[in-house]
């Protein structure tokens, strides 16, 4: 995009609308990377096990669980213990889909975008939250 640096530069018709062109046409590639990134990101899913293989969960990119698989193996454990690993594969989800989110802004957007920057630690931060009614050692 041309830059003006003196008054009778900016002053100039053509150039002037040369400048125009360029911004607007600068506006509106970043609009369609934008929109590409929103709809990858409305696109993402991410599926995570336990360590122990008792539980598997789907979470969309805002970390909304959209599915939870647990193994026969839980019938040998305590409930307490079932319900740390679902909660261990949901942590395993969301940091994963915290840097897949994080991928898709900065290849949308650019590595020196401020935007992608900012859509990424935003998504980061809901993505990683401690999750209500965890045990306090279990918040991660």
């Amino acid at each position: 995009m041309p830059e003006f640096s003196d008054t009778e530069a900016f002053l100039d018709p053509d150039a002037s609308r040369e400048y125009l062109r360029s911004w607007k046409a600068n506006a509106e590639a970043t609009a369609a990377r934008a929109q590409a990134m929103a709809e990858q990101l409305g696109r993402l899913r991410v599926t995570a096990k336990d360590d122990n293989g008792l539980a598997e969960v789907t979470i969309d990119s805002s970390g909304v669980l959209l599915d939870l698989e647990l193994t026969e193996r839980i019938h040998r454990y305590a409930p307490d213990a079932v319900a740390r690993a679902v909660m261990s594969a949901l942590r395993a989800a969301r940091q994963t889909a915290a840097r897949r989110a994080q991928d898709i802004a900065v290849e949308a957007m650019g590595p020196d975008s401020l935007s992608a920057r900012t859509i990424a630690d935003r998504m980061r931060e809901q993505l990683e939250r401690p999750e209500a009614g965890a045990e306090p050692g279990e918040r991660g």
